[in-house]
């Protein structure tokens, strides 16, 4: 890695995410129920930790489910939710992704589940970059990262997990 700022390491990670979950909880301590979607790849697998770590610490109905956004030409292919529209009806939403790099994954993603008529609709990342094309503000944020336009921050999830700059 003589090439890489590390951002976050393994244990960082694990923290930014408890930390986001319990966040989430004090902000939707009142709904019974809230859904939980993923931007399929790591915004996913990121969601799946948050969906986890909820039910450790809350009594809430906590529903997951996957955004799958074609991140090069989101304007070409349909934008997918793996779960019924009408189930998203009048209900809480929180959209996660690993990183907020320009904002237009994120934005395409948020313009689909605004085609429901839902509550309520926040944005959850891992790492959030503070210079980005595209007008979306995160709710719940692990790292927030001033960077150029010509950096990119990468994060890997798995056996060893790490996010850096690249």
């Amino acid at each position: 890695m003589n090439d890489k700022s590390i951002v976050l390491n393994q244990e960082q990670i694990k923290q930014k995410i408890e930390r986001i979950a319990y966040e989430i909880l004090e902000n939707t301590f009142e709904e019974k129920e809230i859904f939980v979607g993923g931007i399929a790849g790591n915004g996913f697998l990121l969601a799946e930790r948050i969906v986890s770590k909820l039910n450790e610490i809350s009594d809430q109905q906590i529903k997951l489910f996957e955004v799958t956004v074609n991140k090069d030409n989101p304007n070409d292919f349909p934008i997918n939710l793996s779960i019924d529209d009408q189930d998203l009806s009048q209900s809480t939403i929180i959209i996660f992704d690993d990183v907020i790099n320009s904002g237009r994954t994120m934005i395409h993603a948020v313009k689909r589940i605004l085609d429901n008529k839902i509550s309520v609709l926040k944005v959850a990342t891992l790492v959030n970059r503070t210079h980005r094309r595209y007008p979306v503000q995160a709710d719940f944020v692990g790292l927030n990262m001033s960077t150029t336009l010509k950096d990119n921050i990468i994060v890997e999830l798995g056996a060893k997990e790490i996010a850096y700059l690249a």
